[in-house]
């Protein structure tokens, strides 16, 4: 049976992850309020932004801003956006 919660991001309650994605009380966090959807739409979205603003996984600050901008996007607030990128219309989707 699926497990769900109510969901920060979208409000409402959906299918939850699995299994915390981090170790500790922010993977816990994430794991009791954050649903499975919203998860996977962040995971798109932190690949765009680490391609397109050219982000270094090495690199503390690239981490610690990749975190905020997590921490925005999971709660429904304002976050940075990948520069210059326009998401393909549903007609080139089909193509």
């Amino acid at each position: 049976m699926t497990r769900t919660v109510h969901c920060r991001k979208h409000k409402q309650d959906l299918p939850g992850l699995l299994r915390p994605p981090y170790p500790g009380a922010k993977g816990e966090d994430i794991y009791n309020n954050v649903s499975q959807q919203a998860w996977d739409e962040w995971q798109k979205h932190q690949t765009l932004l680490i391609n397109e603003r050219r982000l270094n996984m090495m690199n503390a600050e690239d981490r610690k801003f990749l975190q905020a901008e997590m921490d925005k996007f999971l709660s429904g607030e304002e976050y940075a956006q990948a520069e210059g990128y326009v998401a393909p219309s549903d007609s080139e989707k089909k193509s």
